[in-house]
């Protein structure tokens, strides 16, 4: 391979472009030769207009050919396009919710007194959810009521109501939308199983249609299976609370076994940090040379970790080859999503194990140790004992770790920020009001080797910053802004003055991170709170979304929950749907007269960064706040 350092078109990080040239220098395959050795990428598929729903395809039609083109069954760009968008949420969601439902079946055998490793550390926020659900706890012991709301909970997916239950924290107005255009969800499986029914050849072939129920199938993820993974990790691991960490391959320690937690699913992560301070695992790093045992964490497995505990972080999605090439690492533990198979491939050049643990995510050439939360800590310490061994057959002389780590600052639950305030919303509506806060805008998503790893990230949070804008992160968009330091109380001074003012008066960050993908929900979370205390809906609020490097169909999913909640949200990344212009017209502009709410598609961060703020004007100009006029803004941004 070639060794060019044309590293910097790929990273802004100094220790990821280290590492990309080691890979380079060894002949080592990463995410970015594959990605170059891919192009040109099929333009039917780029464009959402090639379908193999059926065996009368696989079909393409050419948007740009003379004359209607139409697939073997009659459907036009349109129909294919929308049942593409419509599956594509639905295998997001279906992710989602399927990780709640994990948590959920655990939630539920710790109740009942049958795992090991797991208690329930958030006594105060179970009664609060069992008192929202609509079961007393008065008198009850913690398990008990545990019991009860797992129950019930279960019932959300094959769902008996009606309705989903956290539906019932919105704002009445967007309670009512969501009721006269019949996207209310109804279950949390049930939408999923309906949008690939609807998607079916022969049944559903209006595209407004489609993607309508694509909105609800997103909501029961967002309303739905996050929200019950969010929540009831919560309840099981703890609520997260300020707590100070870092960030870079930096954290890895030579001296010491590394073992990096991959994935997004904290049960065995949690059990694995547990584990790792046995005395007798510690005594066998002793004896095989090491000074103690290193945990890193790793996309959300490590944001999830991280935001209780303060783990600290090697990387974000883009890293999980590079952090093999360090030649440090000495096991990769992983669960589910985002876990590329090529892991695999690089770890076999080096020392590495890497252990599976996810009977549904099986990787080829990685050892597989069955997670079974019933024997949760006797797992944990099995696969701790692994990493240890694997230390012995280390290579010192091949160790590279890049130097220099980030301070950061994570852990902001929904409860921690309104905690700071005093415990209600009324503190930050007044800043908003007074201007010292224009408004909040979420950066959230994956990284994309299409895009410089973590420049959307850290350009578009500067620039909202910078301009009083509050921002709040949650996976891969946590760990490049926690990079660019961004996540510390001392980043206030890069902030506009009257968001410098509030961040120096409370001892917070400018950007606030919020935790895992799933954790989307606690700004869903926070958003309806602020609706709710000013008598308005969401829509109507001065919040944005922003997905500038996402590439999977869980941000999909995310994106549609964000919007059919009422909040605008702009992606980097071109989504497959440009066949289609009437779909791109429904979903850049009519959704706007149907849920308040629309998607916008730039990749320029500089630029996104003024679409935000002119939405963001215009939405405090909506509710009589003051507001700086287009023309300020441009001027500025010049």
């Amino acid at each position: 391979m070639a060794t060019t350092d044309n590293t910097r078109q790929l990273s802004i990080n100094n220790d990821a472009r280290a590492m990309i040239m080691r890979a380079r220098e060894e002949g080592i395959e990463t995410v970015w030769d594959r990605l170059a050795a891919q192009q040109p990428q099929c333009g039917y598929c780029a464009l959402g207009v090639s379908c193999r729903n059926c065996a009368m395809g696989p079909c393409r039609v050419d948007p740009f050919g003379e004359g209607p083109q139409k697939g073997v069954c009659g459907a036009d760009a349109d129909i294919i396009v929308a049942r593409n968008l419509g599956r594509t949420i639905a295998a997001g969601a279906s992710a989602h919710s399927d990780h709640g439902r994990d948590i959920l079946e655990v939630f539920a055998e710790l109740a009942a007194g049958e795992t090991t490793g797991y208690e329930l550390r958030d006594e105060t926020k179970l009664r609060n959810l069992a008192e929202e659900w609509g079961i007393d706890p008065e008198g009850k012991e913690p398990r008990e009521i545990a019991r009860e709301l797992a129950t019930s909970m279960m019932e959300e997916f094959g769902i008996v109501k009606g309705r989903l239950s956290f539906a019932d924290r919105l704002p009445e107005q967007r309670t009512k939308l969501w009721n006269d255009l019949g996207i209310t969800p109804r279950g949390i499986d049930r939408e999923n199983v309906e949008m690939l029914h609807r998607t079916h050849m022969g049944v559903d072939n209006d595209y407004v249609n489609t993607l309508l129920h694509g909105l609800r199938t997103s909501l029961s993820d967002g309303w739905g299976g996050s929200m019950v993974a969010t929540e009831l990790s919560d309840v099981m691991f703890g609520t997260p609370m300020p707590v100070r960490s870092k960030v870079n391959l930096g954290a890895l320690r030579p001296e010491c076994v590394n073992i990096a937690l991959h994935g997004h699913n904290p049960l065995l992560s949690d059990v694995i940090m547990q584990a790792a301070e046995d005395p007798e695992l510690v005594a066998l790093a002793h004896e095989y040379g090491a000074e103690s045992i290193n945990l890193v964490g790793l996309c959300c497995t490590g944001n999830e970790l991280q935001m209780r505990k303060g783990l600290p972080m090697v990387g974000n999605h883009l890293m999980q080859e590079l952090v093999l090439l360090t030649g440090a690492l000495d096991a990769m533990v992983v669960d589910y999503q985002c876990i590329m198979p090529s892991v695999t491939d690089v770890a076999k050049c080096f020392h590495t194990v890497v252990i599976s643990t996810a009977d549904k995510a099986k990787f080829t050439g990685a050892t597989h140790v069955s997670f079974d939360p019933h024997r949760g800590l006797e797992i944990g310490k099995q696969i701790v004992r692994m990493g240890v061994e694997a230390y012995d057959n280390r290579n010192p002389e091949r160790v590279r770790i890049p130097e220099g780590t980030v301070e950061m600052m994570a852990g902001f639950s929904v409860e921690a920020i309104l905690g700071a305030l005093g415990g209600t919303p009324e503190p930050l509506v007044e800043a908003i009001k007074a201007g010292k806060i224009r408004g909040a805008v979420a950066i959230v998503g994956c990284n994309n080797p299409k895009v410089p790893q973590d420049f959307g990230h850290v350009t578009l949070a500067k620039r909202m910053i910078e301009n009083d804008i509050l921002v709040l992160v949650t996976g891969c968009s946590a760990v490049a802004n926690g990079k660019a330091g961004l996540m510390l109380p001392e980043a206030a001074e890069m902030a506009g003055p009257g968001l410098r003012e509030i961040c120096q008066a409370l001892g917070i960050p400018p950007v606030l991170h919020m935790g895992s993908c799933v954790d989307n929900t606690r700004i869903l979370v926070l958003a309806a709170a602020l609706a709710r205390f000013l008598g308005v809906d969401i829509s109507q609020l001065p919040l944005a979304g922003a997905a500038p490097e996402w590439y999977s169909e869980k941000a999909v999913s995310i994106g549609a929950y964000v919007v059919a909640s009422g909040i605008e949200t702009v992606l980097g990344v071109q989504p497959a749907i440009f066949g289609s212009p009437n779909v791109v017209k429904l979903l850049a502009e009519g959704l706007d007269d149907v849920v308040g709410a629309k998607f916008a598609v730039e990749p320029d961060p500089e630029k996104a960064a003024l679409l935000i703020r002119r939405h963001i004007e215009a939405k405090r100009k909506g509710l009589g706040l003051s507001c700086l006029e287009p023309e300020e803004m441009t001027a500025q941004a010049a």
